[in-house]
């Protein structure tokens, strides 16, 4: 079928600047070995350094092997440590955008295990950081082959088992099993559409990849779901909580893929969430929600970057724990890099 009738993303040649240092993929059915990653092996931890207290978290590195799939689904998780042994952790699962892996949004998962909340980043192996190795001019074959419908189950799927395993694991007695969320960014946001309950139609089957353990979802750069006219009926069935981040400059110009902040819109007035927030900022780009530093402005990176995850924590609280102050005195805050707020059902700005 014609590249362009897919409903999956091509998505984020920018992100050729994501190229991080090489990796083993020392995938082990059943062995959870646990390596622990150096603080300094994590990028923009020293932006940081007043919001994140380096000692109040964990981060370790599993290589898992779904072997239903013969699919290696490597993973790092941030671990809080200061919580009582007895606490129950709340847990986000984050999906990267395509050409990333589990090294990247460290500014997000460091974060966020400073405050409690256990954070686990996948690398989905079909659409990672080897998509930028090999001969540059099949490059863009690569980037449409990890664009795929297979591929774009596949991460769904690798989000499963990745939350299957660690709930299996000697972690998983900790986890707090109904306060999971589904976080990602660009074409992890669309895994995580999908894993929240978005569903599409293809060669006449509905696509019902929903993990009813999702509890909230956090959609960051959300592109559309390509060749599709009617999001509404492919989002209308994405119920849990949700928030959605993007900005003015938010634009992917890939040719035939071109999408700007208007479709992240787009989507937030389309999913079915009974709880939606959504937070513009002002000027900014696509990839400045990853771990790169210069993105969207130097001055303006590391304000996105805090103002994104300290919302992340305030929707977090809202949902799980009916706390409404940090969200409602979010916009306040940040006002000068934010060009538009909306928190539904209570009034937005």
């Amino acid at each position: 079928m014609p590249l362009r009738s897919r409903f999956f993303p091509v998505l984020l040649l920018t992100l050729a600047g994501l190229l991080l240092a090489p990796f083993a993929r020392a995938a082990q059915a059943d062995a959870e070995v646990a390596r622990p990653v150096a603080r300094a092996a994590m990028a923009n931890l020293a932006d940081a350094a007043a919001e994140v207290d380096l000692a109040s978290f964990e981060a370790f590195d599993l290589d898992w092997l779904d072997s239903t799939r013969h699919r290696a689904v490597p993973v790092r998780l941030y671990w809080p440590v200061r919580a009582s042994s007895d606490a129950k952790l709340p847990l986000v699962v984050f999906s990267h955008g395509i050409g990333g892996s589990r090294r990247g949004y460290s500014y997000l998962g460091a974060y966020w295990a400073s405050q409690g909340y256990a954070s686990l980043h996948l690398q989905h192996v079909g659409s990672d950081r080897e998509l930028w190795f090999g001969n540059p001019l099949s490059l863009l074959g690569r980037l449409q082959g990890a664009a795929q419908d297979r591929e774009a189950i596949d991460r769904v799927k690798d989000l499963r088992f990745a939350l299957d395993q660690l709930l299996a694991g000697e972690r998983g007695a900790r986890i707090d099993n109904r306060r999971i969320v589904a976080a990602g960014h660009s074409y992890g946001a669309n895994t995580t559409m999908l894993a929240a309950g978005a569903r599409v139609t293809r060669s006449g089957q509905l696509v019902d990849l929903q993990d009813p353990r999702i509890a909230a979802a956090v959609l960051i750069s959300a592109p559309p779901f390509y060749g599709q006219a009617d999001t509404a009926a492919i989002l209308q069935t994405l119920r849990v909580p949700s928030l959605h981040i993007t900005a003015t400059e938010d634009v992917i110009r890939i040719p035939g893929y071109y999408s700007g902040s208007n479709d992240r819109v787009a989507v937030f007035d389309a999913v079915g969430s009974t709880r939606k927030v959504l937070a513009m900022f002002d000027g900014g780009s696509h990839s400045m929600f990853t771990d790169r530093a210069g993105s969207g402005g130097a001055a303006l990176n590391p304000q996105v970057k805090s103002a994104t995850r300290q919302l992340a924590l305030a929707f977090f609280r809202s949902v799980f724990d009916g706390s409404d102050v940090a969200l409602h005195d979010w916009p306040r805050r940040f006002a000068p890099i934010v060009s538009r707020f909306v928190n539904q059902p209570a009034a937005g700005l």
